[in-house]
């Protein structure tokens, strides 16, 4: 039942960290390994973990830093930095959104986003505890614009839903906020609104070959191998395998392109972290190939046009390039670390964790050509414990 508390997104973040502290006490930790994940997601965006439940998965995975970055919010931050100290683990807090580069000389390029154009990632680590509070201030209006795009989104599947004969519309308070931890200043996203979707699928048809003919009624593919996980009536990873499916091809046929009030330029975000000492980060995406990970499709990002992109990053003021090792070729990469000492950019690594059939390992950070991210990743550690 401890361990049961410590993941329970309704419970009180004080339940969960109590619960913590019994099963830190109780419990023999997987020996640490040296490795560190800056991008963690929890609830307070869309994962299936609590702040708590992050941080004992970081510390049973061998992990010796644990970093959460929230879509939109900073809601996991408190708990987050409380949890890790329970289990001795390093912390580094922050939050991830995307902005607008249309100000710039790429505002009609493809960045780091596959949705949107002109529109960039990017990430504010190392938030000090004691500016918690303006983050979330920042991050109100943005959470409220986003908010009413996924609700005029909802109403649209509702509307492939009713055709299809496959459901019923959505409720969107019940069905896609309440879930969410958006009374508690998480933020809203395109997940939380196809989950409503697939609670719905799973509700009405089961698993197996009928789930399977209701997607197909709505136009989603649905490839072999995960027609093979929709078929296990025993897969505890079924609502994050229907997700897969449903944003791979539902997705795009209700997606509204957001504005500049909800994606604010980047610059802003800029100043407003050198203004509470934290550190901008653009979060680079890269050419994809043969995805490494297979979480992304073949297509064109950066790579081309990467040199002028890191010159103007540099001019905006970021202070980082946050990338994940496993996503990338180490060719790549090596390209990015050039360019990051070239402008004098620090490097920040993690492994974006938002479902439950990911690890938290990172094994490549221990190579070495990424050694070093350990290092810095300690450096954040210390710099957001001095503030």
């Amino acid at each position: 039942m401890t361990l049961e508390i410590i993941n329970t997104a309704n419970a009180e973040p004080s339940e969960r960290l109590a619960a913590l502290k019994v099963a830190a006490a109780s419990q023999t930790a997987t020996m640490k390994n040296g490795e560190v994940n800056n991008h963690i997601h929890t609830v307070y965006s869309f994962s299936p973990y609590t702040p708590s439940g992050a941080a004992w998965a970081a510390r049973q995975a061998g992990l010796e830093v644990a970093g959460s970055v929230d879509h939109d919010s900073i809601g996991a931050a408190e708990e987050m930095l409380a949890a890790c100290d329970i289990l001795g683990l390093g912390c580094v807090v922050g939050f991830e959104m995307r902005t607008g580069f249309k100000d710039t000389p790429f505002g009609d390029r493809k960045l780091n986003n596959p949705d949107s154009v002109g529109i960039a990632y990017m990430t504010v680590q190392c938030v000090a505890p004691s500016r918690i509070p303006e983050v979330a201030a920042f991050l109100t209006p943005v959470r409220q614009r986003r908010r009413e795009r996924t609700r005029r989104m909802a109403a649209a599947v509702s509307e492939i839903l009713t055709a299809t004969g496959v459901g019923e519309a959505l409720d969107f308070e019940r069905d896609v906020v309440a879930p969410s931890q958006y009374a508690h200043g998480g933020g809203l996203t395109e997940r939380h609104l196809l989950a409503g979707v697939a609670h719905q699928l799973m509700a009405r048809h089961g698993t197996g070959d009928t789930l399977i003919a209701a997607l197909q009624r709505l136009g989603v593919a649905v490839p072999p191998k995960q027609a093979a996980f929709l078929s296990d009536a025993h897969n505890p990873h079924l609502l994050f395998d229907i997700l897969g499916v449903l944003k791979s091809t539902l997705l795009e046929r209700v997606f509204e392109q957001p504005d500049d009030r909800e994606c604010i330029p980047a610059k802003t975000v800029i100043d407003f972290a050198h203004a509470i000492g934290a550190i901008p980060a653009y979060a680079y995406l890269g050419d994809v190939g043969e995805s490494p990970t297979g979480d992304k499709k073949a297509e064109k990002f950066e790579d081309d046009f990467i040199e002028p992109l890191f010159d103007t990053l540099a001019k905006m003021g970021y202070e980082a390039v946050a990338y994940m090792p496993p996503r990338n070729t180490v060719a790549q990469l090596l390209r990015v670390q050039g360019l990051c000492r070239q402008h004098g950019l620090m490097e920040i690594s993690g492994v974006d964790i938002n479902s439950s059939r990911q690890s938290f390992n990172c094994p490549e950070v221990l190579q070495p050509e990424f050694r070093h991210l350990v290092q810095t990743t300690w450096d954040l550690v210390k710099r957001q414990r001095s503030f």
